[in-house]
Parts: C-alpha cells; structure tokens; sequence
C-alpha cells in the first residue's frame, strides 16, 4: 500500500477486492461518511474492470437518530447513479433506547443489512471498517478487560446471519481513503457523533495522537491485533483437538460430559474456552460472558479437588440458559429450564 497520504492505485484497489469477483452480488454498506464513499468508489472502479463480475448494490442504514441523515442519504444515492450502481435507503423504525445507543444502532444496522443481502442475492457485504477503526476496537477492548478472542479486533471476513461480512479495507488508514476522494474530488458527509466525546470511541480517538507519539499508531496497534488473531487461532486448534480427545475418552456416547480427571490437567485457558463452547451450544441465552466462565471455572475446581481426592463434592450452577454440574468425577453440560415468567 501508499503512504497514508497518498491516494490509493487502481493495483492496489483491485488486491482488496480479491477474492469477491466469484460472488453473484455484493451488498456495499455505504453509511455517506468518506470510508464508505471510498468503498463504494473503489468498488465499482474495481467492478468496472471485470470482464464479468458480481453486481454491486449499494445500502444506507438511516437510524433515524439525527436530522442529516436522511439528506446523507440521497446524496449517497445520486453518487451511486453516477457509478451505475443502485441504492436502497432502510431505516430503522420504531422507539429508541435511552442508554446504550451506539451497541443498539449497531445491531440494527447488521440485522438490515443481512435482511437486505439476502433480498437481493448478495453472498457478502461490505463494510467500509479501516485500520483506525482496528486500532480503536483493540484499545476499547483491551480497558474492558477483553481476553485473546476479543483482542483479536475485527476479522476480515466473519458469518453474520448467513451471509458473510467482510472488511477489505482493515490494512488500510482513514487518511489514504480521504485522500483518494480528493483525488477523485468526491464528496463525502461529516458525521458529528464521529467527534462526540460523550461516547467511548471518540474519546479513545482524541487519544491516538498521544499514543502514536509513543509508538501507539494505528499501524502498530493493527498489528498487535492480527498477531493476537493469530495466536487465538492456534489456541482454537487446541481446543478442538482437548475437545475430541475428552469426547474419545467419555465413559458414554451421550455426549453430556467428559471425565473431570482429564479436564483438570488441561491448560487453564484451554478449559476456559471448552467450558465457554459448551455452555455457548446448550444454553438458550445468548452467548455466556467470559468473566462470569471464569468465576465458574474457578467454583468448579473447588469441587474438582474434592472430587479428586476421592471425596464426595458435587456443584451445580446455571449460566447461559445452560445448567453445569460436577458430581462422580464427570462433568456435565444440558440446557437449564426455562425461566419462569415472575408474576406481578
């Protein structure tokens, strides 16, 4: 890639489309701010240069949340008519949350753009994510205390309600990307909210210069995540080898449990994320929380010494919509009852 300064050439824009010109059609999350215009710009300067290749179809999600945004949005619409591209404005309706605004607009936004990618037969969408949003997703994750998964940041492709969400632009800074829209001398909207240091993502933002002046840039910390990436990737390895290895060694085919003796031996971050697996695919809650994994474990290795030592210890405790037990030297993992509706 360019410097950060520099506009980026059609070489390298076609290496980040790699990979999508088998796809039949391609669903571009164009939002209006400059990442997303330059997506969109890229895109279709890319599609343009395929003898065949999927059709691209470009989406505003307008969140109903300020006044611009529905003009940001026509003004997407008529770049997307001078690219040859169609556009689709979906909004989201109905009441808005007092707290926790950016995480609710956030699934929003996904949960209708996957709706409008299977409308429209697209197999991937694109989202405009950069190398300065990577390095912001790692900080915040990071002071939440975040384990290897999370540190991972943003992958560039990941499955999200049957389709798959992909970010080719992850390697790739802000600044590049503003740069090859003056170059082009395309227009883009700014976002306020974008500077709003009641939210987290600004303020971390504010922040950068700082961090950069003590070898914190963008670029350094985009690479702390990918090898962090890494690294959980082998640990998943791991765990599905202990996984089958504990399903081999089961004293039944019920698949319910393993042998408490041969999960005490393992690595701690190994059982931590095998218990995570199997509550995560029993449990009728939603995915369990790592801190509260980790309280779990630690209850379940009290009653493990016990059970080791030839001492009757038994634990029993739900998490997840998933109820976990240790009695007999077995672990076992089943879905809890449901939750009784409490009466007024």
């Amino acid at each position: 890639m360019p410097d950060d300064q520099s506009a980026i050439p059609a070489r390298d824009a076609k290496r980040l489309f790699a990979g999508l010109a088998g796809a039949p059609a391609i669903l571009l999350a164009v939002s209006g701010g400059p990442d997303s215009v330059a997506l969109m710009w890229l895109a279709a300067r890319w599609r343009r240069a395929l003898a065949q290749g999927p059709r691209l179809v470009a989406v505003t999600v307008d969140h109903g949340l300020r006044p611009e945004a529905a003009r940001e949005a026509r003004d997407v619409k008529r770049l997307a008519r001078s690219l040859d591209l169609p556009h689709h404005t979906l909004r989201w309706t109905g009441p808005k949350p007092g707290t926790g605004v950016p995480a609710a607009a956030r699934a929003a936004r996904y949960r209708l753009l996957a709706q409008a990618a299977r409308k429209h037969g697209a197999t991937h969408i694109l989202t405009a994510h950069t190398r300065d949003d990577q390095a912001e997703t790692l900080l915040m994750r990071m002071l939440r205390g975040s384990g290897v998964a999370g540190l991972s940041a943003m992958a560039r492709e990941t499955e999200r309600d049957g389709v798959l969400l992909t970010r080719p632009l992850l390697d790739v800074s802000k600044a590049q990307l503003i740069a090859t829209l003056k170059k082009a001398r395309i227009g883009f909207a700014d976002d306020p909210t974008n500077r709003d240091r009641s939210f987290t993502r600004p303020r971390l933002r504010a922040l950068m210069p700082m961090l950069a002046a003590e070898g914190g840039d963008t670029r350094n910390l985009a690479r702390l995540a990918a090898r962090i990436a890494r690294a959980n990737a082998a640990l998943e390895l791991l765990v599905d080898g202990a996984e089958h290895y504990l399903a081999l060694k089961s004293e039944d085919n019920s698949g319910a449990g393993f042998d408490a003796a041969l999960f005490a031996v393992m690595p701690e971050e190994i059982r931590v994320r095998l218990l995570k697996r199997a509550i995560d695919r029993v449990g009728h809650e939603g995915p369990a929380e790592l801190g509260k994994v980790e309280t779990l474990l630690a209850a379940m290795d009290e009653a493990l010494v016990g059970t080791l030592g030839q001492r009757e210890s038994k634990l029993k405790q739900t998490l997840a919509g998933a109820v976990i037990s240790v009695a007999a030297g077995r672990i076992r993992i089943g879905p809890a009852p449901p939750r009784r509706a409490r009466s007024r």
